[in-house]
């Protein structure tokens, strides 16, 4: 991972549906002028996306498109094939070095 910075004034937290110490961190840091979505399990963070201040509102309105749709029906969990979760797969126990 790159450099670590402290948590800014804004953002917030998000439970995953599914459980297990998963979250959803969402930062804006506005002396870079980005918004930073990084997924937790627990206290380990396990993947980060830095989307830039100016595409916010092109995120904004797609979730408010899904919002509505997503409010009135509820429906059950997806199956890990349609999320593209591996969590429940066996990986590797040893990584095979790779030389340049």
């Amino acid at each position: 991972m790159g450099e670590v910075y402290p948590m800014p004034t804004v953002g917030e937290v998000f439970t995953d549906v599914r459980g297990d110490g998963r979250t959803m961190r969402v930062s804006y840091h506005e002396n870079r002028q980005v918004v930073v979505v990084s997924l937790w399990a627990d206290a380990v963070c396990r993947g980060s996306f830095q989307l830039a201040a100016d595409e916010v509102g092109r995120l904004t309105a797609l979730l408010a498109q899904v919002a509505p749709a997503t409010a009135e029906v509820p429906s059950p969990l997806p199956s890990p094939e349609q999320t593209g979760d591996v969590s429940m797969l066996a990986l590797p126990t040893a990584l095979t070095p790779r030389v340049a």
